[in-house]
């Protein structure tokens, strides 16, 4: 592995999810979205009409790799099988960088189908913290991990999710995915400082940012990525450019997706915001 000062690739600009319904208006129009990040799971099986398009649009845009089933923090044993089928995909299609969830999915062979958080002790530190070694030394380069929203918290946790997280990172030699609209809502939910916790990330760790929207159910919100960035959330976006400096920026929307021209103004605001607070920064 590299050393750590030359952990980072230079920012990729701002980019979308790779998404079914713009497959077609993205090869007809070309549209100015610096890359796209496609869903591991959804290119893993050779062949068939996603990795056509897949291979037509990465002809024309860089793109990388978001899983959303290695279950990191699992008692499970890793999927070696899995892992060999990522491998498989990434040798093909040549990411930028691959990245999946600091969670569990599922135990005893079952899949909860949910992002699961962890406890945040010492003992699931260590365990997360040698298994993602093993993955990247089964991948050959380093791996993303994105904190994920959460519902619930564990009685028996010592430290903060950001603690956890930043020494996963640290101990691991990993990098992370940063995911802003995910810090609010676990924020909100659980109480805590979403400033105090993009303050606590090392800035030589993050490689890429999320942006996404929820639903705000008033007494707590649920992480659905179907909704629009809130204003909330972009200025904790733009705290975080100012943090971190220009991150590779994505726009996540999975479901009630719209047509492409909406996300692209969403993308247009996120240039905007980073262009205004990295001057600022300059002229300070």
């Amino acid at each position: 592995m590299p050393h750590t000062k030359q952990l980072l690739q230079a920012s990729l600009g701002f980019g979308l999810g790779l998404r079914i319904p713009h497959y077609e208006t993205i090869l007809e129009s070309r549209p100015a979205v610096d890359w796209f990040e496609v869903l591991s799971e959804n290119y893993m099986v050779p062949g068939g009409k996603p990795r056509h398009y897949l291979d037509r649009i990465r002809a024309h845009y860089p793109i990388v790799m978001h899983g959303v089933s290695l279950s990191i923090g699992s008692s499970d044993p890793l999927n070696r099988d899995y892992l060999r089928q990522l491998k498989t995909l990434a040798d093909q299609i040549e990411p930028h960088w691959i990245s999946d969830h600091l969670c569990w999915t599922g135990v005893d062979n079952t899949n909860l189908h949910d992002l699961l958080p962890l406890p945040y002790t010492e003992e699931a530190l260590q365990h997360v913290v040698e298994r993602v070694s093993a993955v990247q030394d089964i991948l050959g380069r380093r791996l993303l991990l994105e904190n994920v929203s959460s519902y619930v918290t564990y009685k028996n946790s010592e430290m903060s999710e950001w603690d956890f997280l930043r020494e996963v990172a640290q101990r691991a030699d990993s990098l992370l995915l940063l995911d802003i609209n995910n810090i609010y809502v676990s924020s909100f939910n659980h109480g805590f400082d979403p400033l105090e916790y993009i303050d606590a990330i090392p800035v030589s760790r993050v490689q890429q940012f999320h942006l996404a929207g929820h639903r705000n159910q008033g007494g707590y919100i649920i992480d659905t990525h179907d909704e629009p960035v809130i204003e909330r959330v972009w200025e904790l976006y733009a705290h975080a450019v100012r943090r971190f400096g220009a991150v590779s920026t994505m726009i996540e929307r999975d479901d009630n997706i719209p047509p492409l021209e909406e996300l692209l103004a969403e993308l247009e605001r996120a240039r905007s915001i980073t262009r205004r607070v990295l001057a600022q920064v300059a002229d300070a």
